[in-house]
């Protein structure tokens, strides 16, 4: 068992420092996304750890996309594109939660809470990212009235196709998790797209108001998908 641990902590702390190498994350970003790298390897085993990667990697890559257009349109990610811990949190403290009830009480709708919410993570970076670059005309999603890219809340029909895409993506490493495949893979996708929109929502609401900030907003949407999520599994199966 410790040497399991120890490969694992070595693992992550690789990834750790390729991220911050990389100027994906900055320093305490870097630490914050290897202690949650060990929390879901640990909690979770290979699957989740694998979809929290993929999220990663294709959050990365759909950032730094056409990010000098980005930044002319003033809808880049700061800092250069790269994130702190308070994004790395914001977007994986949800599925940890999730993964901590899933490893107490063995049930798979804990398991559809866990994907759903790295779904909605993975799905809003994916529809934020591309659909800046992609999307035309974006609209409010409280009013449909028209609005810049990379407004809280604005939304296009490219970025909900981005959205289903990210969901998907994440939704198959649940599979080999359960007996429940096809409820398992519509639990998360249809939580994980919920969450996105529910995101931009938030953001069009409680974000805009100051309420929220970026980071708590996403917290609050992965949340709530995870929990869209395994509420379908549930009824579903």
């Amino acid at each position: 068992m410790l040497e399991r641990i120890a490969v694992d902590v070595a693992v992550v702390a690789v990834l750790g420092i390729g991220s911050y190498r990389l100027k994906a994350l900055d320093g305490k970003g870097a630490v914050a996304a290897a202690a949650l790298g060990l929390v879901v390897i640990e909690l979770g085993g290979l699957y989740p750890f694998l979809a929290m990667l993929t999220f990663v990697i294709a959050g990365v890559l759909a950032t730094r996309y056409r990010f000098r257009e980005k930044a002319k349109l003033g809808a880049a990610q700061g800092s250069d594109g790269i994130r702190s811990w308070g994004n790395v949190l914001g977007n994986g403290l949800a599925a940890a939660i999730f993964l901590a009830f899933e490893y107490l009480s063995q049930m798979d709708v804990f398991w559809a809470a866990t994907f759903a919410a790295i779904a909605t993570a993975n799905g809003d970076t994916l529809a934020s990212e591309l659909g800046k670059v992609f999307g035309k005309s974006p609209r409010l999603i409280t009013n449909l009235k028209p609005a810049r890219p990379g407004t809280n809340g604005a939304i296009s029909w490219i970025g909900e196709l981005f959205a289903l895409i990210g969901a998907v993506m994440i939704a198959l490493f649940a599979l080999p998790l359960t007996h429940y495949k096809l409820t398992m893979l519509l639990a998360v996708v249809i939580g994980g797209f919920i969450g996105v929109n529910l995101d931009s929502f938030i953001g069009a609401t409680l974000e805009n108001e100051g309420i929220t900030n970026n980071n708590s907003t996403n917290f609050l949407a992965s949340l709530l998908g995870g929990l869209i999520g395994a509420g379908l599994l549930y009824l579903l199966a």
